[in-house]
């Protein structure tokens, strides 16, 4: 390997509910990382950060990504460590480029994009405040209606809200009932991967969804439900961003929730979605929007909605820190929009390289 290959670091796992997803990201930016032109260009070192928030050196992630699946205490050198960040493993320090595959909070939400940069170190993705408020449904829907981007009817609710007498919690279900109807989607602020989302289709639904958002999250949003189709749309770049075609996910299930997101055969995709070409620009221009109404760079995708009689068009969210799964629809989008995954991901890291102003080796140059 030339003495110039830039010396990144992938870190992954973490302290949410998206660890075993993370790990599955991981594995296919490694990959890719490792194969082509990219295996000299980059020296890569995988870091693991297991679900107590403990970071663990490359012999330990090396492990976790071979078996595919999260840690367990007996596979960890020191299971009795204390939980959270206590600092960097060997080799963390040497690191010029980060490239976090992380999901969720605690990864996706702005905290470790803080770290790397008071550590003075490039990363890949958005900084602290695009993390932050793409992250955060609540705030990521004010930026949006800041921006005067439309979006389906919802309600923000707080836990406090919720009380234990049912009659107490009375006022906040009809206000619900009444800004919202059935069938409406409740949501945590904070999660990813359709983590703590239900659908309800009626009162005693929608309390119980609630109740269960409320356990994970603080902060709620619930959303009118819309038959619509779902749409999807890549964005990369950081001073200039640029969108990849659109992609449709289609499902045999109600709604597109976990179970159906990850489990082989139970949804498609169809890339590019078959949609006119102009409203493809449309929601092209608007996911460019969306990224810059919540100060998002680097690498986004965004989600909409489409009710394919009226023609109209609405933002679903915003997700900072896409997956990168054998189904995740980012890589996917970029590949038929003629940007394979190994250059791709090489595209990532020059990205983030040069927006702290470093210039690239030759052997880095594409």
């Amino acid at each position: 390997m030339p003495p110039s290959a830039c010396h990144v670091g992938v870190v992954f796992g973490g302290a949410s509910g998206e660890h075993a997803v993370s790990i599955r990201s991981a594995n296919t930016v490694v990959g890719a990382l490792r194969q082509g032109a990219n295996a000299e260009r980059y020296r890569l070192s995988c870091f693991y950060i297991d679900r107590q928030g403990r970071w663990w050196p490359p012999a330990v992630a090396e492990a976790v990504l071979e078996r595919g699946v999260p840690a367990e205490p007996a596979d960890l050198p020191d299971p009795l460590a204390p939980g959270g960040f206590r600092g960097f493993p060997d080799g963390a320090l040497a690191v010029e480029v980060w490239f976090p595959v992380l999901h969720g909070p605690n990864g996706e939400d702005g905290t470790i994009q803080g770290l790397f940069s008071l550590m003075q170190v490039p990363y890949v993705g958005s900084g602290v405040l695009g993390s932050a408020v793409g992250m955060d449904k609540q705030a990521m829907k004010a930026a949006f209606a800041a921006a005067g981007l439309p979006q389906v009817a919802y309600a923000c609710v707080e836990d406090s809200e919720l009380a234990d007498d049912l009659d107490d919690t009375g006022a906040l279900l009809d206000r619900l009932e009444a800004e919202l109807g059935y069938p409406c989607f409740v949501k945590p602020a904070n999660m990813g991967s359709s983590v703590g989302i239900s659908k309800a289709s009626d009162r005693a639904g929608l309390l119980e969804g609630l109740r269960q958002a409320a356990a994970l999250d603080p902060r709620l949003v619930v959303e009118r439900g819309v038959s619509a189709r779902e749409l999807e749309c890549a964005v990369l770049g950081t001073t200039e961003l640029r969108a990849s075609v659109l992609g449709e996910i289609c499902f045999d299930a109600d709604w597109y929730d976990y179970t159906t997101k990850y489990s082989e055969g139970l949804s498609h995709t169809v890339i590019p979605a078959k949609v006119p070409a102009e409203l493809a620009e449309r929601a092209q221009a608007m996911a460019i929007a969306a990224c810059r109404a919540v100060g998002a760079s680097g690498l986004s995708r965004v989600d909409f909605f489409f009710d394919q009689g009226s023609g109209d068009l609405w933002l679903n969210e915003i997700n900072t820190l896409p997956g990168f799964t054998s189904q995740s629809m980012y890589p996917m989008l970029w590949e038929a929009s003629g940007l394979p995954l190994v250059e791709l991901v090489h595209d990532l890291v020059q990205g983030a390289r040069e927006s702290r102003g470093i210039p690239l080796s030759p052997n880095q140059v594409p």
